[in-house]
């Protein structure tokens, strides 16, 4: 089956992999520290602090924020769990603000739900497009909020050409398999801000300051979210062919735009020009008159060896949030789940590979239509 997202392990990987698994260090040693260097030079963020998740750099950020019991966070329903559930971890209520056509969260209703409990805007890349980060940063100021941007999807992206990771007061990167880069699993939180920067460190190490000799000392609660050595040297390999791998997917992106310009069975999501995107995923949003078949075309495709998948359920639907919040309805963000689609784009597909799946994929859905 041809995956919608799939990561790409080559020799030279394996090698720093296996060249620290001879080492003397497999944890705490020197390829984190190398890794997170190059994270900031590929971004332009004065900071990298890596995780053993994006899951866990949520948290730290979301810790390292200081919100306190009963705060607000304005935040987007189409991600992955992780985006909320972390926030609840530290005490926070998110928001759910709707969405905007691209599955982008809707800068525009933002300041419709903004209360004096609102701390912050977690703002999500969703498949790797960046969103309106002027508009909200403008609106944060407005309202002294701090903006967290879950850029899971989107490292590689940039505005004006300026790479996402540098903009906003703190930046998550996941590094999960199926991400534009793999450690297998990771992640980092980026930033400018040398509190932030400190904080975050502790955090992740349990709250421990080295000081002389065998002398630590305890200042915080913290937590163990360290990355591993050998995930390290993965990174640093990876993000060495981050920009050939972006490349080819979009690559592989442009010939599905080509040959699915003025579908009415279905809609692509448009990129701007001043935008790059890491073509994480390639969302297609069927017509109305399909999505009541959509789950004959989810199982048609994948017999056909497509691995397609569904991003996201909103995450109010999910049932532990219809428990804890009650019913929750928002328009847009029902009606873009009722239509998306994820359909294969990765650096392993061949152009014989994407015109199989154009081809297969306008073949269904004709049927349906």
């Amino acid at each position: 089956m041809i995956p919608y997202s799939t990561q790409l392990i080559e020799k030279d990987d394996i090698d720093e992999v296996l060249e620290v698994l001879k080492s003397d260090f497999l944890t705490q040693g020197q390829k984190v520290e190398e890794f997170e260097d190059a994270l900031c030079r590929y971004t332009g963020a004065k900071y990298a602090i890596t995780f053993n998740s994006a899951t866990s750099a949520l948290h730290g950020a979301y810790f390292t924020a200081d919100f306190k019991d009963g705060d607000e966070v304005i935040t987007t329903p189409i991600s992955f769990v992780a985006t909320s559930n972390m926030l609840l971890e530290v005490g926070v209520k998110p928001i759910w603000c709707d969405i905007k056509p691209d599955g982008n969260i809707d800068e525009n209703q933002i300041e419709n739900l903004i209360t004096p409990k609102t701390k912050a805007i977690v703002p999500v890349h969703f498949a790797g497009k960046p969103v309106e980060l002027e508009k909200i940063r403008i609106i944060a100021k407005k309202h002294n909020l701090i903006v967290i941007e879950d850029s899971a999807h989107a490292l590689g992206s940039s505005i004006d050409e300026k790479k996402i990771g540098s903009f906003s007061d703190m930046t998550i990167f996941s590094f999960h398999a199926i991400k534009p880069i793999t450690t297998a699993e990771g992640g980092a939180v980026l930033t400018n801000n040398d509190i932030y920067a400190s904080k975050l460190r502790l955090f992740r190490s349990h709250g421990m300051l080295k000081k002389l000799l065998w002398n630590s000392d305890m200042v915080m609660l913290g937590h163990n979210y360290r990355l591993t050595e050998m995930a390290a040297a993965l990174g640093i390999s990876q993000l060495k062919k981050l920009n050939k791998f972006i490349e080819k997917r979009e690559e592989i992106a442009s010939y599905y735009d080509d040959r699915f310009k003025d579908k009415n069975l279905f809609k692509t999501i448009q990129i701007d020009e001043n935008l790059t995107t890491s073509r994480h995923l390639y969302p297609i949003l069927l017509s109305s008159k399909l999505q009541p078949h959509k789950e004959a075309i989810f199982k048609e495709l994948q017999e056909n060896n497509i691995g397609v998948q569904v991003h996201y359920k909103p995450i109010y639907k999910n049932s532990f949030y219809k428990e804890k919040f009650g019913k929750i309805s928002i328009k847009t963000a029902e009606s873009f789940y009722d239509a998306e689609l994820s359909i294969p784009c990765h650096q392993k597909m061949s152009i014989d590979d994407t015109k199989f799946i154009a081809d297969k994929l306008l073949e269904i859905l004709s049927r349906y239509e």
